[in-house]
């Protein structure tokens, strides 16, 4: 049992349980999201396909976090032109938990929600936590001097022997 779903321009296959990361959706973290682009469903193998969408199917999500991906760089370069731009850009992520697939009023396949408030806790005091020790191990020490450091004269040359 699953769906195919559009959101945020692209298409993705899920069934209860699934975790994905689409691109942001509005809303905070624990609340539910219906996605109404069914494109088609399997239903006990049977597939009903939409044009272009099924009207009466839908697929609840949870929201477990908002977050932003990985960097994606963009470089641009004209040869012999002298002409080089860099530019880098990160998307805003949403990863969702698909908790419910609907027909008509009638649920397929379930899954529980995901409970969230004593990750988010551990996550927080962990991240305060880590962002305090590594302050704390970044912090400048200053150089210290070298202490009585003797020079040693530079050795004196001989005058180079007039030949001749």
């Amino acid at each position: 049992m699953y769906a195919v779903i559009q959101t945020g321009g692209k298409q993705y296959r899920v069934t209860a349980g699934d975790m994905l990361q689409v691109e942001k959706l509005a809303g905070n973290a624990g609340d539910t999201v219906t996605l109404d682009r069914v494109l088609s469903l399997m239903n006990n193998g049977k597939p009903l396909l939409g044009n272009p969408t099924l009207a009466g199917a839908v697929v609840e999500a949870q929201i477990i976090k908002t977050a932003k991906g990985d960097k994606v760089l963009i470089f641009k370069k004209k040869r012999r032109h002298n002409y080089r731009r860099k530019n880098g850009h990160r998307q805003t992520l949403t990863t969702l938990h698909v908790t419910n697939i609907l027909f008509n009023g009638t649920s397929l396949i379930s899954a529980e929600p995901k409970k969230l408030e004593a990750k988010e806790k551990a996550t927080a005091t962990n991240t305060k936590a880590a962002a305090a020790a590594k302050k704390a191990t970044t912090t400048k020490k200053p150089a210290a001097k070298k202490a009585a450091e003797e020079k040693k004269p530079a050795a004196k040359k001989t005058a180079a022997k007039k030949a001749k």
